[in-house]
Formats: C-alpha cells, sequence, structure tokens
C-alpha cells in the first residue's frame, strides 16, 4: 500500500473513531448529566430539547447539525480547504447519523447519576473524539469551520467570539432550563478543552533558543523540516571563551522533539532552550488545509 493511500485510509479511521466516540459521549456523559457542550453540538441539543418540549416535537440530532452546518461548510470549501472540508463533513455526516442510530446497548453501558462525573469524563472523551478529527486533517465542523476562516482569512483570532457565542448559549440553556445544569457544562467544555491542549499541539508554538557551533546545519534542518526560518546571533560562550552562535525560531509545538532530536546529532554540545510561545504576531507559516 502506497503511502497516499495509507494516509487516506488513516484519516477515515481516524475520523470514523471520532464521530464514534462523538455519538457515544452525546448519548451517554452528555445525555446522563443533561449538559449543553460548545459550538453546534451544544446549540443541536437545545434547539432539539427547547422542539421537544415547548413544540412536542421530537427532531432528529442529526438533522438540525446538518442545517447548522450547511452555510459554514460551503464557505469552508472555497476558502479554507477542499479536502479539509470534505473530511470535516464526513465527520458531521457520521457523528449525526452515529448519535440516532446508535444501539441501545451501547447507550446503557454508561448509567451514571452523578452530573460532576458526567462532565468531567464527557468533556474528556469530548477531547478525544476532536484530537482524533485534528490529527486527520479535518475538524468536527460548527464553529471551528468560522473560526479557521477568519483566522486563515483576516489573520484574527476568533475564539473570543466562539467563546462569547457559547456563553450567550449557556444563558438561554439557564433560563430555558436549570442553572445547575449550565454550571456543570462549564466544567464539561472547560475539562474538554484543557484535555485538548494536552492532547493535540497543532495550533501551539514554542520559541527555540539553540547554542551551537554548527549554526548552518542547525538553520538547515530546521527549514527542512518545519519550513520555518530563523535569527542567528553571535556571541562569546565564557565557559569556554569560544565564539558561539544562538539560533533563535519559533516553530509549531508538534515538531520539537523531532528537531531536539536532529539538533543533538548535528552538534551533540549543542544548548537548547525551549521556551513555551503565549501570544506570536508577525508571519509563521501555516501548513496550508488540503
Amino acid at each position: 500500500m502506497n503511502r497516499s493511500i495509507w494516509y487516506t485510509v488513516k484519516r477515515l479511521l481516524l475520523i470514523t473513531a471520532g464521530a464514534l466516540l462523538m455519538a457515544f459521549n452525546i448519548n451517554t456523559f452528555v445525555h446522563a448529566g443533561g449538559l449543553i457542550p460548545g459550538g453546534f453540538t451544544g446549540l443541536t441539543l437545545l434547539i432539539k430539547e427547547c422542539a421537544l418540549r415547548f413544540g412536542g416535537i421530537n427532531i432528529p440530532f442529526s438533522i438540525i447539525l446538518y442545517i447548522l452546518n450547511m452555510i459554514p461548510a460551503i464557505i469552508s470549501f472555497k476558502y479554507i480547504g477542499k479536502w479539509y472540508t470534505v473530511y470535516s463533513v464526513l465527520m458531521v455526516i457520521l457523528s449525526g447519523l452515529f448519535t440516532d442510530w446508535m444501539p441501545v446497548m451501547f447507550i446503557q453501558a454508561i448509567q451514571l447519576h452523578d452530573m460532576l462525573l458526567s462532565a468531567v469524563f464527557g468533556g474528556l472523551l469530548n477531547a478525544v473524539a476532536i484530537s482524533f478529527c485534528l490529527h486527520a486533517g479535518a475538524t468536527s465542523g460548527g464553529t471551528d469551520f468560522i473560526a479557521i476562516f477568519i483566522s486563515e482569512r483576516y489573520r484574527k483570532d476568533a475564539w473570543n467570539q466562539i467563546l462569547i457565542g457559547n456563553c450567550v448559549i449557556l444563558v438561554l440553556a439557564a433560563f430555558l432550563f436549570a442553572l445547575d445544569r449550565v454550571l456543570y457544562s462549564i466544567i464539561f467544555q472547560f475539562t474538554a478543552t484543557m484535555a485538548l491542549f494536552v492532547l493535540y499541539k497543532g495550533y501551539q508554538q514554542k520559541t527555540l533558543l539553540i547554542i551551537t557551533c554548527k549554526n548552518q546545519e542547525v538553520y538547515e534542518l530546521i527549514r527542512d523540516k518545519t519550513h520555518h526560518a530563523a535569527t542567528s546571533f553571535s556571541g562569546i560562550g565564557y565557559y569556554e571563551m569560544a565564539e558561539r552562535v544562538m539560533i533563535y525560531s519559533v516553530v509549531s509545538a508538534g515538531d520539537v522533539n523531532g528537531l531536539v532530536e536532529g539538533i543533538r546529532k548535528i552538534d551533540p554540545g549543542a544548548f537548547i532552550n525551549v521556551i513555551k510561545t503565549e501570544q506570536l504576531n508577525g508571519r509563521f507559516y501555516q501548513s496550508p488545509k488540503d
């Protein structure tokens, strides 16, 4: 099996696994705790429950989810990436179908009566499902389409606006239902966010400060492996009173381990300082969405 076929199979497996976990989470932890997740999933559950409670209409989860994702998916297909959008739409379609058609035996596998446990473990499972999508080069749809479109089109961070949207959903849920559900939903969203921060590092950056005597080889390694540039500074290493060069570069967090290993092979005596980058302004290479 050649590399491109294996990569496609890997993406499909990750998307399918992510959709199954997402559906299982909605039908178990989220349902047991009466939680309202963030994004379009939470909005879908809110609309579904309002229709059932106030109109007596049981609308399938998938129908609402598909309608909400239609316009963001079209925008993503046109402006972000075609295959990126196709795989993301596949995630949305599968998660909707699995949620509506998951056998009762799987749903009954988790019978929790503690809302705190539902919020914590539901948030963890939600993060795992989303990380599968991200590792497959896709998203779970909804607000991710909007956030990435704004980020790549206008070079602005849209996550604050997404957070405001989630807050509006929670406020509506608090007004229509019970306040304790909203508070536990905040725990769910916080847990999911923190867990996803650990599981997926594609949107995180690290700063490398490398003191070496083989600066050209180290720079070429950074350039070839990450497509990022670097800046060098000349100085004196006082321990040996010898000339040294410090290379400064900012790379994606997921590239750090491979770079450190490669630098060690080039210059075993290199001094490497890895610093967490809190905020980055300026041009930073992002791999284009396919």
